[in-house]
């Protein structure tokens, strides 16, 4: 039986020498990144002048790229702020015709009509595990509020099985007081234990996806080129305008069925509740998504987002068998348009939960889980080296190459940086013994790095800026001076970017490098009152 290299998962997808070679691509990313870590350990102690030399090379480089991503971020937000803005209904209405024209990879028939923002159906898929009601209502409630026209909305709860009488009951509840808001409501549940699936988020939508295609789309005799996709995370609450928003996008992108949405994930619902550790890795993140869209290439799907229904048809929907299976949909399409697909970015937020818990250690240890999920998407740089590879005769090679390096880099950077300003940078002090002791470079080392170190604070203290200026409405019952301490927490990012970011992404690519796959964590989610 033919396999279909776009569908596998890991190196065990595969047989014979085709699964030794991307077992050996498993581990590229976390020998590289433990190379790095550890030469620099060693050379520490045999050659601290090298060491010495690199850390302040590294510290202006750091230094630099702090200021290039300031300015990236304040144009970001900037953008942010006017899109939020914009009446995006009344850009959809002065929007002419459009011909919107589909082209088959396979075949030269051209399917090409004039379409109107009005034309368009949407589909939201809500994938649910065990979230309670509290979580879900929220975001169908934004949805129903939102301006755009429901009869044209197929809304989809996607819950599992294995989440039990609870999550059905929660699903029920939800049907019951929102269902007659839509074109259609429907709840559809996901088997367990279907073999060959990873238990996890992908498995939920994709199977919804197929149902809800053989149940509705098919007989409703929906058309496939008219119909919007959007799976959002079931804690997401979208801005009023989200969809006129997406709908404008797509109408005039100039390849719309080879383009993904992405909104910028914006951590609101419960920020004001949240422990300050927490608050600043979402915020971080916040951050990293936005300067993301003004950086184009190096965009990929995140969380939650939207696409055309005729990409997810003909890519055969969501892996069953990724953990990062948002960002998985973008690689599959990239290389199945053989890299004729891009993510279109919307700047324009959606509002999410930050990672918490009843009590703050919970907390911690719940939100190290997640940012090593997060970092688990580095399963992706096999999977796009393995399929570059095997497609290398019929893609634009520059263009894989190209990608093929900034995931590397991206990765590399994730699980290193950190580490190597706050803690390798400082070891040939300790262990590059008396003759370096001695030398001029080891005094004027810690001065170097602090100076430098101190000019970089600019990227934290602009970070407290834009977060304040993000808060949303300060909740009945909260102090007036939590804000001031919003603001005051972002002393503590050092830390943060160490422990809720390198240690566990250098934790996910060992865990890759040595063939301990991860399954698909479910980020608890808590939210309270006070």
């Amino acid at each position: 039986m033919a396999v279909d290299y776009l569908k596998i998962g890991r190196a065990t997808d595969l047989t014979g020498w085709e699964r030794r070679f991307y077992r050996f691509l498993e581990i590229i990313p976390g020998l590289l990144s433990w190379g790095t870590l550890l030469t620099l350990i060693i050379l520490s102690y045999f050659h601290p002048v090298w060491v010495a030399l690199f850390i302040i090379a590294f510290d202006v480089y750091w230094l630099l790229l702090v200021v290039y991503l300031a300015i990236i971020l304040i144009s970001a937000y900037r953008r942010t702020r006017k899109s939020i803005v914009i009446d995006w209904h009344q850009r959809c209405l002065s929007l002419q015709p459009v011909d919107l024209t589909y082209q088959p990879m396979i075949g030269s028939a051209i399917v090409s009509r004039q379409v109107v923002w009005s034309d368009l159906y949407h589909l939201v898929i809500f994938p649910c595990y065990n979230e309670s009601y509290e979580i879900i209502q929220p975001g169908l409630k934004a949805i129903v509020d939102s301006s755009f026209p429901k009869d044209k909305m197929i809304f989809v709860l996607a819950i599992e099985e294995r989440g039990g009488a609870a999550i059905q009951a929660t699903a029920d509840r939800l049907k019951a007081e929102y269902g007659d808001n839509f074109f259609r409501f429907q709840i559809v549940v996901h088997p367990d234990n279907l073999v060959g699936e990873l238990k996890g988020k992908g498995a939920n939508q994709a199977w919804a996806a197929q149902v809800i295609r053989r149940e509705l789309i098919d007989r409703l005799g929906l058309d496939y080129n008219l119909l919007l996709t959007s799976v959002f995370d079931c804690d997401t609450v979208i801005y009023e305008q989200y969809f006129y928003c997406l709908v404008y996008k797509f109408l005039t992108s100039d390849k719309p069925y080879r383009r993904s949405y992405q909104p910028i994930p914006v951590y609101h619902n419960n920020i004001w509740q949240a422990p300050f550790f927490a608050r600043v890795a979402a915020y971080s993140n916040t951050f990293w998504q936005m300067m993301q869209q003004i950086r184009q290439e190096k965009l990929s799907t995140y969380s939650s987002h939207s696409m055309s229904w005729r990409a997810l048809e003909e890519v055969g929907f969501w892996s069953t068998k990724m953990v990062s299976e948002d960002s998985r949909i973008f690689w599959h399409c990239f290389c199945h348009y053989n890299g004729d697909y891009e993510v279109e970015p919307m700047h324009y937020p959606v509002s999410m939960d930050v990672c918490m818990d009843q009590k703050v250690l919970p907390t911690a240890r719940n939100l190290y889980k997640q940012q090593r999920r997060w970092g688990w998407g580095v399963e992706n740089v096999p999977y796009l080296i393995f399929n570059t590879i095997k497609r290398w005769k019929q893609i634009p090679k520059k263009t894989f190459v190209n990608k093929i390096f900034i995931q590397m880099y991206g990765f590399h950077s994730w699980a290193t940086n950190a580490l190597i300003i706050g803690f390798v940078g400082w070891l040939p002090l300790f262990i590059g013994g008396d003759r370096f002791n001695q030398t001029v470079l080891s005094n004027n080392l810690p001065n170097v790095t602090r100076i430098l170190m101190s000019i970089a604070m600019i990227g934290m203290v602009l970070s407290a800026i834009i977060s304040s200026l993000l808060l949303p409405k300060r909740p009945a019952g909260n102090p007036w001076w939590r804000r001031f301490s919003m603001i005051g927490q972002w002393i503590f990012l050092p830390i943060t970017i160490v422990f809720f970011g390198a240690i566990p992404g250098l934790e996910a690519q060992t865990r890759l490098m040595l063939g301990r796959y991860m399954g698909f964590w479910v980020t608890p989610k808590e939210r309270t009152n006070s």
